[in-house]
């Protein structure tokens, strides 16, 4: 058995995003969130037409930028209202909307390489499903990778069958694997969407994902929410009664005992999520994030269950 003893990074009691660009870029790194204007399978008839149960008609790009724009004019617009508010250097491009590999190609090249170019970009981060990565797109993917770092962010959600099928995500936990596989063959980062309060999963099970993953060869992690939002099948569920979502100390438990059971090199991208102010149904409170996140820095402080925590790895 091998041990890996958690640490404080840089005042967070968790290995962080914000820490790790620190650390490998010198300073603070921001996102900026492009759209290159795609679709998805689960919603131009291949695999359905209504996408995933809890998406909005924005496709999780929602704060993405306009994608009438061009890539350069996407970044540029975000980095204008950035830099007006604090001195940024350095930028990641992130492809937010919909499935950012479902597209010929050439296209891909097209936005990817305009994307990369960016003097201020220090790195590539793609949003997309374990099955739109083709191996020509692999191949592109694998070719930017030289030029500069490029992340591919999966949506997994749960490892759970009868979750995944009642949120539509449309392929198999296979395929998955085989995605992680081939990316890592080629040195390019993963991250992993899952999503914490899915309808008929327990805090067990979703222990469970995170005792999968941890066993996969992933980077990072988004803790995501769930965010019911307006106008989507989930709301409709949620508005019927079918289930509940979490109340705030609830979820923060929840989050701590998820950070516990996680591999501490697996980078934290993410652990609330934002939900769009005129589309969030439910819950309300975690429009409040900073005051959330607070709460969970200092709930984790001072739980004994955390204080010296150790992840026991097994040695493969």
């Amino acid at each position: 058995m091998g041990e890996v003893s958690r640490r404080n990074w840089n005042g967070k009691p968790y290995h962080s995003l914000d820490y790790m660009l620190r650390e490998r870029y010198g300073e603070k790194v921001y996102k900026v969130t492009l759209n290159g204007g795609m679709s998805c399978p689960n919603r131009d008839g291949t695999l359905g037409s209504r996408g995933c149960i809890f998406c909005s008609q924005g496709g999780s790009g929602d704060f993405a930028a306009d994608a009438e724009l061009s890539v350069t004019e996407q970044i540029e617009s975000q980095v204008k209202i950035l830099s007006e508010k604090r001195p940024i250097h350095k930028y990641i491009a992130y492809f937010q909307a919909y499935t950012n590999t479902y597209a010929p190609v050439d296209y891909l090249r097209k936005i990817f390489t305009e994307a990369i170019a960016y003097p201020s970009v220090v790195a590539l981060s793609i949003g997309t499903r374990s099955d739109c990565l083709g191996e020509d797109v692999l191949s592109l993917l694998e070719e930017l990778n030289q030029i500069k770092p490029v992340w591919v962010e999966l949506g997994l959600q749960t490892i759970h069958p009868k979750t995944a099928q009642y949120i539509r995500r449309g392929y198999p936990l296979s395929c998955f694997e085989k995605a992680v596989r081939e990316l890592r063959k080629r040195n390019i980062e993963v991250i992993v969407h899952t999503i914490l309060g899915l309808p008929g999963e327990t805090g067990e099970m979703i222990l469970e994902t995170m005792e999968y993953l941890n066993h996969q060869d992933i980077q990072g992690i988004k803790l995501q929410l769930l965010h019911i939002l307006k106008g989507t099948d989930l709301a409709d569920d949620f508005l019927a009664g079918k289930f509940k979502a979490y109340e705030r100390e609830e979820y923060l438990n929840l989050l701590i005992n998820c950070l516990e059971h996680l591999n501490p090199d697996i980078v934290i991208h993410r652990m609330t999520g934002d939900g769009p102010k005129d589309l969030l149904l439910a819950p309300l409170w975690t429009s409040r994030k900073r005051e959330v996140l607070n709460l969970l820095h200092h709930q984790m402080k001072i739980t004994d269950s955390w204080q010296g925590k150790k992840f026991n790895r097994t040695s493969e």
